[in-house]
């Protein structure tokens, strides 16, 4: 997915240079010749125009008015300017209105990418920081969502139906499809936008904790309270609490929640009397809480008190019309936290992607992408880059894909995870294969095979002494003792 330059220029023979060189640098270009044309195609971020290349002197509608129209409509979108003068005054002027790089034509195609790379990678920067912002803020709202799948344009009409009430919410689907995300969305887009969100992962607190966190409790009520805690109840008091994993809480600890949800008031361990609170109740789970209750782990009661208003999140499998523009999201976001400037995926990892069925759903995308973004030498993603999805695409019995073959033949076999009787091989073997496999694939350069594999440089030799393995060095293979 390479990013799209719009450049604006009315002479067509600076268009033509610099459309030339920005699709050298890897970008798509498109090209106007004047500003009313470049509002056209860069106002609304759906027409896909990701940087700029603007000239500021033009017949009609000058370049500096161009510029201050684009800002009013997209204040993030980075704005390069070109000039054939140089004037100092014109340039600070057009980097106050909200340009971010400038340069003196004729540039050299060089100058134009690094230009256009850093605006890109300013562009990520900002688009984090904003989001950040309003992570923190309780700001979130379902504009910030990808939700463009038709199985998720649903899930937001009931989010924001939600949201205009203090309704409980349970939120169900499988692990890792966002859950959290859609009850930020709620908070952000209801009359308790930027209170405190507080989220807690009922399943991931020792069962002796759990009242003194969820509650709170004063100092002295147990042994180790050395000073009074306030309870995420009470943190979240004005704003929302997000019980993630519900159906994991004690028994004993469902019958104080359900006394919170009627009374509207906390009991904090150790404490002479209730605190009153005003919290919004968004739980989630991704157990089927109806069975629990039959088999008595979940109090019906309180199934009922929490399953008032239901919104079930489909899996990234059902809803892959949002896959590509997830990773294109998750490619800018950790462009900006790493330092990156990666520039997409390429149309075949996409289509790998695509073709991949997401076991642990969003969390899984991130993780991969986050992975990929880390290890990659800044060109565009390629299937290799994801190992793990490029293994297991169209086979479940092999770590190889087709566009994981290596360039010479001296390794056409997958690297087995099963033996000849369908059981599974040792992780002692299916390692020295693998290692084996990935030296040959990448022409014995090892400090590419430790790269690739994620290990040190003198782990992987000692693992080649280990297993006695091959390591090709100009085109021969040696054995390394």
């Amino acid at each position: 997915m390479a990013k799209t330059v719009l450049v604006v220029d009315d002479d067509p023979t600076q268009r033509r240079l610099m459309q030339a060189a920005a699709e050298k640098q890897g970008f798509r270009a498109r090209v106007v010749e004047n500003g009313e044309k470049a509002l056209e195609e860069a106002s609304d971020a759906k027409n896909g125009v990701d940087v700029v290349l603007l000239d500021l002197v033009m017949p009609g509608l000058s370049g500096m008015d161009t510029l201050e129209r684009l800002m009013e409509r997209r204040p993030d979108l980075p704005v390069i300017v070109l000039t054939a003068t140089g004037g100092i005054d014109t340039v600070v002027s057009a980097m106050r209105a909200g340009a971010v790089d400038f340069f003196v034509k004729p540039a050299s195609p060089e100058r134009i990418g690094i230009s256009i790379r850093n605006a890109l990678k300013l562009s990520d920067l900002r688009g984090e920081v904003k989001r950040l912002s309003k992570k923190t803020e309780g700001k979130m709202g379902f504009e910030d969502m990808i939700a463009g799948a038709p199985t998720m344009r649903s899930v937001v009409r009931l989010g924001q139906r939600a949201a205009a009430s203090s309704i409980p919410i349970l939120i169900l689907g499988e692990s890792g499809v966002g859950k959290e995300v859609i009850a930020r969305c709620i908070q952000g887009a209801s009359e308790r936008a930027g209170k405190p969100f507080i989220s807690v992962n009922c399943g991931a607190i020792p069962e002796n904790l759990v009242e003194s966190i969820l509650f709170g409790h004063e100092k002295g009520s147990f042994t180790g309270a050395h000073e009074k805690k306030l309870g995420k109840f009470v943190e979240a008091d004005g704003g929302t609490l997000f019980l993630d994993e519900v159906g994991e809480l004690p028994l004993d600890m469902q019958v104080k929640l359900l006394r919170v949800l009627q009374e509207g008031e906390v009991d904090a361990v150790g404490s002479r009397r209730p605190t009153k609170i005003d919290v919004r109740i968004i739980s989630a789970t991704n157990r089927d809480l109806a069975t629990q209750v039959k088999e008595g782990r979940f109090r019906e009661d309180l199934y009922y008190r929490l399953n008032v208003f239901p919104i079930e999140i489909p899996s990234l499998k059902e809803r892959r019309e949002d896959l590509a523009a997830m990773v294109e999201h998750f490619v800018r976001r950790f462009n900006a936290e790493e330092g990156k400037a990666v520039p997409g995926v390429s149309p075949e990892t996409l289509a790998m992607l695509m073709s991949y069925d997401w076991p642990g759903n969003v969390r899984q995308l991130e993780n991969a992408v986050f992975r990929a973004v880390v290890l990659s030498d800044g060109g565009t993603l390629k299937p290799e880059d994801f190992p793990q999805i490029s293994g297991l695409v169209g086979t479940a019995s092999s770590v190889s894909h087709a566009a994981l073959q290596p360039a010479n033949d001296a390794v056409d076999q997958p690297v087995l995870i099963t033996d000849p009787t369908g059981e599974l091989r040792t992780l002692e073997a299916i390692e020295r294969d693998l290692i084996q496999f990935a030296i040959d694939h990448y022409s014995g350069h090892m400090s590419e095979v430790a790269r690739r594999l994620g290990i040190g440089r003198s782990t992987l030799y000692r693992k080649v002494r280990e297993y006695d393995l091959k390591v090709r060095e100009d085109g021969e293979l040696d054995e390394v003792g």
